[in-house]
């Protein structure tokens, strides 16, 4: 036992102060991000918005994450991604104490499209100030202690928001989440102010960089990295109704087997990354194993006879996740050196926010009309359009290799 955890604890070490230091920022903010659980049934029970009006508030959430993405990328490029932080999280700990205060429900949706583009504007510059404080050969393990970071706070976040509501209010709920940001971004101005920290990856500027709207490996990437997220939201939407409807679990059974996904990330992620990463496999290749494992989880929800089949299903998903998200967001940042970074961030995180725009809705519609086995099936044949894609990545990555002799690690 006390090997395991040597060996554990070694795969964090050689990680700069400032991935930790930016990595504890993150997450208290994440840990702030507590309404997000409760929104639906604050909206629903609380100021009795019908179902309907619930779904145009979580589309309108949704939106505002892509545009949000899309001017932090922009701005992270013109005033740099420490100040771009800075904003986002002190502006969206106002916002959330503000929103609270709304009850009408057009009021709502721009009140929400506001909130989330002006949190989501931080993600494309946390993205590029990781690879500022982190040594390029460490960028994978950084990207997933920040992970880590992020899967503690969600974890942590829903049951003290729990806790806030049964003993308080949904008041205190809202001054909570924006008081953390605003503690974050307090604690940042301290501890990672671009007076005080040096940053390790110095990239050369580019006399000509290009858009990433005109790099095509990238583009088809993105849409592939887009199907995926499409994909594995379900796990969070569509799935926790397949196990309530088909298996008859308890919402504290479903509560478990969806807190298997964060534990197993906590426990696993950083020892399997470092392991995966000495195997020499490419980016690409790591995310497509990523993808399929992902994908094919769905295989055993078409099979509706043991209910063990659901844990197996999340663990399969989980892994997959796990070997994904790292290694496709590495090959976004490497291949961001090519371009502007902060852009090219920027539109890695707005192909999750389309995963959000139309994943859970699809997911529900789909459903609802033909069924949870056709919503499965649905799901790997998206699951084989992403592998198509990526495998079309891989072989315009390899050509793009043999034809320049010296690599940029755009792999």
């Amino acid at each position: 036992m006390k090997a395991l955890l040597h060996t554990y604890l070694n795969t964090f070490k050689g990680l700069s102060p400032e991935i930790w230091w930016l990595s504890l920022i993150t997450f208290i903010n994440r840990c702030g991000a507590m309404v997000i659980p409760f929104l639906s049934i604050y909206l629903n029970k609380n100021l009795e918005f019908t179902l309907g009006d619930v779904g145009w508030v979580m589309t309108s959430y949704g939106v505002g994450s892509f545009c949000g993405a899309w001017v932090g990328g922009k701005l992270c490029d013109i005033i740099g991604y420490y100040k771009v932080i800075l904003v986002s999280l002190i502006l969206t700990g106002v916002n959330f104490m503000w929103v609270m205060h709304v009850e009408d429900f057009w009021m709502m949706c721009l009140s929400f499209f506001i909130l989330i583009g002006i949190a989501d504007m931080g993600r494309p510059a946390f993205f590029v100030a990781l690879s500022a404080y982190s040594k390029p050969e460490n960028k994978t393990r950084s990207l997933t202690l920040l992970r880590l970071a992020i899967n503690l706070g969600f974890s942590a976040g829903p049951a003290i928001g729990g806790l806030l509501i049964a003993t308080v209010s949904y008041d205190a709920l809202f001054y909570t989440d924006g008081i953390t940001c605003i503690l974050a971004a307090v604690l940042m101005s301290q501890v990672l102010n671009p007076k005080k920290v040096k940053e390790l990856d110095k990239e050369i500027p580019l006399k000509n960089p290009i858009s990433p709207a005109k790099d095509v490996p990238y583009i088809l990437f993105l849409i592939a990295l887009s199907l995926f997220g499409i994909i594995f939201v379900q796990y969070f939407s569509t799935v926790p109704i397949f196990y309530k409807n088909v298996y008859a679990l308890s919402e504290d059974q479903i509560g478990l087997i969806l807190a298997l996904n964060g534990a197993i990330i906590v426990i696993f992620e950083m020892p399997l990354i470092s392991w995966m990463e000495r195997k020499n496999f490419s980016n690409i290749q790591n995310t497509i194993v990523g993808l399929v494992m992902t994908g094919m989880s769905f295989l055993l929800l078409l099979w509706e006879t043991w209910v063990g089949v659901v844990v197996i299903g999340m663990i399969i998903a989980t892994f997959g996740e796990m070997i994904s998200f790292p290694f496709s967001n590495k090959f976004a940042l490497n291949r961001s050196k090519i371009g502007r970074q902060g852009a090219f961030m920027g539109w890695y995180s707005m192909s999750f926010s389309v995963a959000h725009i139309f994943g859970h809705n699809s997911g529900m519609q789909m459903t609802e009309k033909f069924g949870f086995n056709a919503t499965w099936f649905l799901l790997l044949v998206l699951t084989l359009i992403a592998w198509l894609l990526l495998f079309i990545v891989k072989q315009m990555l390899q050509k793009e290799k043999d034809e320049q002799p010296v690599s940029l690690g755009l792999k």
